[in-house]
């Protein structure tokens, strides 16, 4: 795999513009759309969305260096004595197809093999597991952070230019039509599919609604490409079934191709399993908390088999995983206290699965969870916060701290009437009464779980704990 070189006429030919400024020779660097993140000699890309045009930004990319710009084709630049050298400008019909245009051609010419996944839960930290597993052969590109969307995609897609063998990237959506969007732009040979959850419910009549939307992942498929699919997960498994390519099936005690048998739950040192898959068996056991992760590792090695990593590696790397940045993070902190950092991101589902790990584990003095407010439920707020109250009550907490607005304090009065004494239990409207009340109730050795919608801000009382406990 070489490195894929792009002069600014391969942009405009990609993206059926032309060069209208400039030398069509020159070489393209990196390509930058925010003009505060922009270094000397990226080339920017000037975007327009529903609260921002780039356009408006253009003159400061120039000051700031860049080496040229990507226009609406009628857009006007800055005049030439603002300019403080001569940029190559490319003239598209739009410029956000055009990127996602350019990135297309990357990607083909890279010659990399691409690995693309979707699911409600659990994109992420699957797409960093199957990273770490095929690092072991071969070099790997992911998508870095949250750059799974109709912007982000293209931009990490256009990173294929550095040459890996493999880019695994993950596909985000709230709508209908966006995974096959991103399918278009990806082309992959290989797809996840991890599961279907509640997440983002509030744009969709139902999880069925959500389960067609994600079904575009089997769009635009070859009879080459691959579909790795939850055998575990009803929907995704009837699904599946209509996938023109070849299927690979993982799971958890049910008959699949890549399968976890004999789990043993290991409290707060994770999960233990017997894993079989189609190159051989070995025992698996990994760091990562809860039934919901080991089917990501399952997905994962379901990857690697079609890479041909040896078992061998696969449970060597599953072994020595850990948990991405406020993804179910465990710290053990002075006093004996345990923090479980899960919060980037919440839904039911999720959550469910997180009450169950801390009501399983054991050699904590109690049970506390700061738990906030899910959000993009739309109508079914109240009665899926309703169900995470019970669910709440049900794993044993000692203390409940909720966060947000009213459907955080529906959970809080339903993990009460399911039996949690109303002394225990508290809700706050904002992060920083959540980190001032944890702060007072938290003791040397308690289990703390902090959990929340990103929109919540849970995330600062994580720091606040480390901070106060370190």
């Amino acid at each position: 795999m070489g490195t894929v070189v792009l002069t600014a006429a391969d942009i405009a030919a990609a993206a059926g513009g032309r060069v209208t400024a400039g030398d069509p020779a020159a070489l393209v660097g990196p390509i930058a759309i925010d003009t505060r993140a922009l270094k000397a000699g990226d080339f920017f890309v000037a975007i327009k969305g529903e609260r921002f045009d780039g356009h408006a930004f253009i003159g400061d990319a120039l000051a700031r260096g860049a080496a040229g710009v990507m226009i609406h084709g009628a857009a006007a630049l800055v005049p030439k004595a603002e300019v403080p050298t001569s940029p190559v400008v490319v003239s598209v019909g739009e410029t956000t197809r055009a990127l996602q245009d350019v990135a297309r051609e990357v990607r083909r010419r890279s010659g990399a093999r691409v690995v693309a996944i979707t699911g409600s839960a659990g994109k992420t930290t699957t797409k960093e597991i199957a990273a770490a597993i095929l690092e072991a052969r071969y070099r790997v590109f992911r998508n870095k952070g949250n750059l799974n969307n109709h912007i982000g995609l293209p931009l990490s897609l256009i990173e294929l230019r550095q040459g890996p063998e493999i880019a695994v990237v993950e596909l985000g959506m709230n709508h209908p039509g966006e995974i096959r969007t991103l399918v278009g732009i990806a082309e992959p040979e290989v797809r996840v599919w991890t599961n279907v959850g509640d997440a983002h419910l509030g744009y969709f009549e139902s999880p069925d609604a959500i389960a067609e939307a994600k079904a575009e992942i089997m769009e635009h498929a070859r009879p080459t490409d691959l579909l790795v699919a939850n055998a575990n997960d009803p929907r995704v498994a009837s699904r599946a079934e209509w996938f023109v390519g070849r299927v690979r099936t993982f799971g958890i005690d049910v008959p699949a191709d890549v399968t976890a048998t004999r789990v043993e739950h290991r409290g707060l040192d994770g999960i233990s399993a017997e894993l079989h898959t189609p190159l051989g068996d070995a025992p698996l056991r990994t760091p990562l908390l809860g039934l919901g992760n080991l089917a990501n590792v399952l997905a994962a090695a379901a990857v690697a088999v079609e890479f041909e990593i040896p078992v061998s590696q696969i449970v060597e790397r599953a072994a020595a995983l850990r948990p991405a940045t406020h993804r179910g993070e465990l710290t053990r902190l002075p006093g004996g206290i345990t923090l479980i950092d899960d919060s980037y991101n919440s839904s039911p589902a999720a959550l469910r699965q997180a009450l169950a790990t801390i009501g399983a584990a054991r050699g904590c003095a109690r049970r506390v969870a700061i738990l906030g407010e899910m959000l993009e439920l739309g109508a079914h707020a109240s009665r899926l916060h309703e169900e995470s109250g019970r669910a709440a009550a049900n794993a044993g907490l000692d203390v409940l701290i909720t966060v947000g607005g009213a459907p955080a304090g529906v959970l809080a009065s339903a993990a009460i009437a399911s039996g949690m004494a109303p002394t225990s239990v508290t809700h706050v409207r904002t992060r920083e009464e959540a980190a001032a009340l944890a702060l007072e109730r938290i003791r040397p050795g308690d289990l703390v779980l902090v959990k929340g919608s990103r929109g919540i801000g849970t995330d600062l009382v994580v720091d606040r704990l480390k901070a106060e406990f370190a």
